[in-house]
Formats: C-alpha cells, sequence, structure tokens
C-alpha cells in the first residue's frame, strides 16, 4: 500500500491527531501529539514518491534529505520537525524531564506548519482547515 492510498490514510491520520493536540491538556501529551501529527503528514508527503519508513528516525532523515536538501522545504522548516521529534521523546521517554508547557503550545503550532507546507505540495490530495 504505497503511494496515493497510503498517502491518504496518512494524511487522515495526521488531521486527526492534529486535533487531539489542541484539546489534550497535559504538555507532555500536546507534544506527543504534535510530533504524531507531523510524523503522519510527512510520512504522507514521502509516500507519494514510494517511500515507507520503519523507525522515526528514518523519517526525520528523509526530512532532511528529501525535503531540505533537494529545497523543497527550508532548513527551518526541517528543524522544526526534528524539534518536534525531540520533545516527543522528552515527553515520552524523559525521567524526571517534562515537556514546558510554552514549548508544548509551541508544538502545536510547529505542528500546524508542516501540515501547511505538506497541504501547500499538494493542496488537492492533501486538504486542510487550519485555525
Amino acid at each position: 500500500m504505497i503511494g496515493q492510498k497510503e498517502a491518504e490514510f496518512l494524511w487522515d491520520r495526521a488531521v486527526e491527531t492534529m486535533k487531539d493536540a489542541e484539546e489534550v491538556s497535559s504538555a507532555n501529551g500536546k507534544g506527543n501529539r504534535a510530533y504524531y501529527a507531523a510524523f503522519y503528514a510527512v510520512s504522507a508527503l514521502l509516500s507519494l514518491d514510494g517511500m515507507t519508513f520503519k523507525t522515526h528516525k528514518a523519517v526525520e532523515g528523509a526530512v532532511h534529505q528529501r525535503l531540505v536538501n533537494s529545497g523543497r522545504w527550508s532548513v527551518e522548516l526541517g528543524d522544526t520537525y526534528k524539534r518536534l521529534h525531540r520533545l516527543r521523546i522528552i515527553g515520552d521517554y524523559g525521567w524526571f524531564r517534562v515537556v514546558p508547557e510554552d514549548e508544548a503550545k509551541e508544538a502545536v503550532a510547529a505542528a500546524w506548519r508542516i501540515l501547511r507546507a505538506v497541504h501547500d505540495a499538494h493542496p488537492d490530495m492533501f486538504p486542510l482547515e487550519t485555525p
């Protein structure tokens, strides 16, 4: 299931998870859901190129190799994805560390930027209603 059908499925998950990111109350939960919304959106975009991944680190690498280095995305947007991944790790596994509330709110805004970039790449394939 690589290509358009996978992309549509992953995009739907990205949008659904973005809604969760906005509604969850804990900072760790916001960080987690914001990252996963971006993860699903990026995975949807890359699946159109026939790419699938087994690890989160591989997706992060593809963001930089396939999107940033190719000029499709800015370095800043690639770094945004990387920050979201770091926050998810802190929120999920950070012993004695938590996602700070202000960073959780920024994570939601950052995830929206990534979803918009994916939407802008293929607006017909990836419909988006943003706040």
